[in-house]
């Protein structure tokens, strides 16, 4: 028997998640900014179930062996979003005045917000996910809570930002990684990736 240690590398969840985060709100953004209307909807629940929830609660719970109560709170909790909104529109849309949807919203908003603070300890990339992302929240909280399509509109927008940004950061982790080499900068504070 061996004195020696055997190292176990985890592999990295958060291609996974990012991505089925920016797919399933790419989808959504789009009706939210208006190019498509609500005959679209079906498949981004679809997706809300299977890629933007249930993947990413699998790469939240992948990153606890890894210690990253971060990324696991991350990706858990924006994959129970994504089955409480499917869940929600499928059942419950014509049941709920839109001021309490504003506020789901804005309390989504609100765990974003101090999601985007932590982030700030992480790479640039990281960093503006968030940011577009808490904003996108408020905009569509306060579209719910006033009627004002531009509003509405605008989080969409930003949505769309949002989810590119997310796809960034996937394909830079899966790219940089593949090629043992920074490809595509996430902006990591303290070093040149």
């Amino acid at each position: 028997m061996s004195n020696e240690q055997v190292q176990v590398r985890f592999s990295n969840p958060a291609p996974l998640g990012l991505a089925g985060f920016a797919l399933t709100t790419w989808l959504l953004s789009m009706i939210n900014a208006g190019w498509f209307n609500g005959d679209s909807m079906g498949m981004v629940l679809a997706v809300a179930m299977a890629y933007g929830g249930t993947a990413q609660i699998i790469a939240g719970i992948m990153e606890l062996p890894r210690n990253n109560t971060f990324g696991a709170t991350a990706f858990v909790s924006y994959g129970a979003f994504w089955w409480s909104f499917a869940l929600f529109v499928l059942f419950l849309h014509d049941k709920v005045p839109a001021a309490f949807v504003g506020w789901y919203l804005f309390a989504w908003g609100v765990f974003t917000f101090y999601m985007w603070i932590g982030s700030l300890a992480a790479a640039r990339a990281l960093q503006l996910i968030f940011l577009a992302l808490w904003i996108t929240f408020f905009l569509l909280a306060a579209a719910e809570w006033t009627g004002i399509g531009a509003l509405h509109a605008a989080g969409g927008y930003v949505g769309l930002l949002t989810a590119i940004l997310a796809f960034y950061l996937s394909a830079a982790e899966i790219i940089n990684e593949a090629h043992k080499r920074v490809v595509l900068p996430t902006g990591v504070p303290g070093t040149t990736r």
